[in-house]
């Protein structure tokens, strides 16, 4: 499937986060130093939504039970056998699109 428009990327303010449904998928778009990112909303560990976590520099931390995830590769920090799914992310003009 090709990219498709998010958002605008005036509404993901810089190091924060929005929840995103595309075809049925629910993402964690991430702004983060002014690069955006998107990964699945849902945490590995119990299903947590990651969009609602707190971030420490390119980490994202699940409000439920603490997971760790690295926002730019997907990668577990706190199980580091796991890696979360992660959309591929373009800018056109003012318009955030992610490949599902």
């Amino acid at each position: 499937m090709p990219f498709q428009k998010a958002c605008k990327t005036s509404e993901v303010n810089e190091n924060s986060a929005k929840y995103i449904e595309l075809n049925g998928k629910q993402i964690a778009l991430f702004n983060i130093k002014g690069n955006f990112y998107a990964i699945s909303n849902t945490c590995l560990h119990r299903g947590g939504p990651l969009a609602e976590g707190s971030i420490d520099e390119d980490h994202v931390i699940c409000p439920w039970h603490g997971w760790e995830y690295d926002i730019p590769s997907g990668k577990c920090i706190t199980n580091p056998t796991l890696t979360i799914e992660k959309f591929n992310v373009k800018i056109e003009n003012e318009d955030v699109l992610i490949d599902v």
